[in-house]
């Protein structure tokens, strides 16, 4: 004897949550239909910008986002007018040492800057002595011969076309004579008294 008990069969219709609903499949389309153009999610959104102090905006390119920064030389940090980048590199490329500081190009150039700016403004001194606009090889000679730490430093040196100091021996010069020496200074001219005249 079969004891299963059979459950009765409703008789209603059954509620609307038991009814029986096709399965529904997920398209990428379906949101962009419903929903309106102003709310529909961007597929590849874009990072907000950290700021200067974040890790993430970082400079130049390999690295992540953000404006490059503006470049500063080490002249304009220094300074100074003269190149400190390229006289580093000169430094590096002549082999004067295996190994060349930060520090060393920086200081050569200062000292460079100096010695021009000497030179410059004592050969602008000359041109303007005699009356010139323009600094020729004839004024940077008369600047340095006739500046006492310059001339020591460039004694060796020659300058093309700048000529040589004006100097004549003392020796060389005609010599005075005793005539010249003993002449006697010309008397005040008097003058002619008239005769009185005869009668």
């Amino acid at each position: 004897m079969d004891r299963r008990i059979r459950s009765a069969p409703y008789k209603t219709k059954p509620p609307s949550d038991l009814q029986f609903k096709p399965t529904q499949h997920y398209s990428p389309f379906s949101e962009i239909q419903k929903s309106p153009p102003s709310q529909i999610k961007d597929p590849n959104p874009k990072l907000p910008d950290m700021d200067a102090g974040g890790k993430a905006k970082k400079g130049a390119a390999g690295r992540k986002g953000g404006p490059r920064k503006k470049a500063v030389t080490r002249s304009v940090r220094a300074g100074l007018q003269f190149p400190v980048g390229r006289i580093g590199r000169y430094l590096k490329k002549g082999r004067y040492a295996q190994r060349v500081g930060t520090g060393a190009p920086v200081y050569l150039a200062a000292v460079l800057e100096y010695l021009a700016a000497e030179v410059l403004e004592l050969a602008g001194n000359a041109a303007r002595d005699n009356k010139k606009n323009r600094i020729v090889p004839r004024h940077v000679l008369l600047a340095i011969r006739n500046d006492e730490e310059l001339g020591k430093l460039l004694a060796g040196v020659t300058i093309a076309s700048g000529g040589v100091l004006p100097n004549i021996n003392p020796v060389l010069l005609p010599k005075k004579t005793k005539s010249d020496s003993q002449e006697t200074p010309k008397s005040p001219s008097k003058k002619a008294t008239k005769s009185p005249k005869k009668n």
